[in-house]
């Protein structure tokens, strides 16, 4: 049986994408890795490795560590820097035939702005994502726990250059409202949500940390209900575009996301152990939607009857 007609296509502010499926930065590499194994010109939307001004080597090992339902990592942003992203990488990304979502990371807002503007015109590169929120580096966290800190940082990227902006939030704050309201007031064409939470690993016969920065982030299916409770709360009070991230490993878990208030969603931790996953999703979404009687996916984002 034919799939039934249905328009996939989202809307994040200024970034149009032909459909919701993205794969999240840190989890698909810089897409050479997995080109064997998915028709990457399906995708919605490629997030490659979060990349930074200088070249980083991360922290120490242990960085990954397996938990009874997802992951803890402590990578650190181990990357070339920009400079070899746009050299080495960029080129390649820009002949896959879909948005391609450059996630940067700064120490300093002026970092931030100054790959805004390094990346601008850059051929092929459809948006930024701002990395406000990784929990393994030094201040990593700052720009995504302080609502004012956030919106003088968005506000500086967005008139930095002339592509979307997308930021990234963290679970980790008392209020998930305030930091999306400063975003939003700020300009952000859409909220990613969420990052990583906080955890560690112990080895208690060793008596010491397993992962090498002693705390990591938890990813995969364990922080699902509190990444859709984020979504929700956010979609509450902001009428900013948002990409829902956490768990996210089947098309349950994905039309939850929709339903409860976002218009897209990035496929993390899943790509380690289904790495064809965002396959089967999108050949699965039209009939998902067909279900609800919708006839698009804007139809049927945040429509949770509460």
């Amino acid at each position: 049986m034919a799939p039934p007609e249905v328009d996939l296509s989202v809307q994040l502010g200024r970034l149009h994408l032909t459909n919701p499926v993205m794969v999240a930065s840190g989890t698909f590499g810089y897409a050479r890795e997995m080109a064997h194994l998915v028709d990457l010109s399906r995708l919605g939307g490629i997030l490659p490795k979060t990349v930074t001004k200088q070249e980083r080597q991360g922290n120490a090992p242990w960085r990954t560590i397996e938990t009874a339902a997802g992951m803890l990592n402590s990578i650190g942003l181990d990357n070339d820097g920009i400079d070899a992203f746009l050299e080495n990488h960029q080129p390649y990304l820009t002949t896959l035939g879909t948005a391609i979502v450059v996630s940067i990371a700064g120490r300093t807002q002026d970092e931030f702005v100054e790959m805004c503007q390094q990346l601008d015109g850059v051929p092929g590169v459809a948006a930024i994502e701002l990395n406000i929120s990784c929990p393994n580096v030094s201040g990593g966290v700052d720009f995504g726990t302080d609502p004012n800190m956030c919106e003088q940082l968005v506000a500086a990227c967005r008139g930095a250059c002339e592509l979307p902006i997308l930021a990234k939030l963290t679970p980790n704050v008392t209020s998930i409202q305030d930091m999306a309201r400063a975003a939003s007031a700020a300009g952000a064409d859409a909220l990613s949500l969420i990052n990583t939470c906080q955890g560690m690993a112990v080895d208690w016969r060793g008596r010491k940390p397993m992962l090498g920065n002693v705390i990591g982030g938890l990813s995969g299916p364990a922080i699902k209900p509190i990444a859709l409770r984020c979504v929700y709360q956010a979609a509450q009070v902001v009428d900013t575009p948002i990409i829902g991230i956490g768990g996210i490993a089947t098309l349950d878990d994905m039309m939850e996301f929709l339903v409860t208030g976002a218009s897209a969603v990035q496929l993390g931790t899943v790509n380690f152990y289904n790495p064809t996953v965002s396959m089967t999703l999108l050949d699965a979404l039209p009939a998902a939607l067909a279900e609800l009687g919708a006839k698009s996916v804007a139809e049927i984002v945040g429509t949770l009857r509460v």
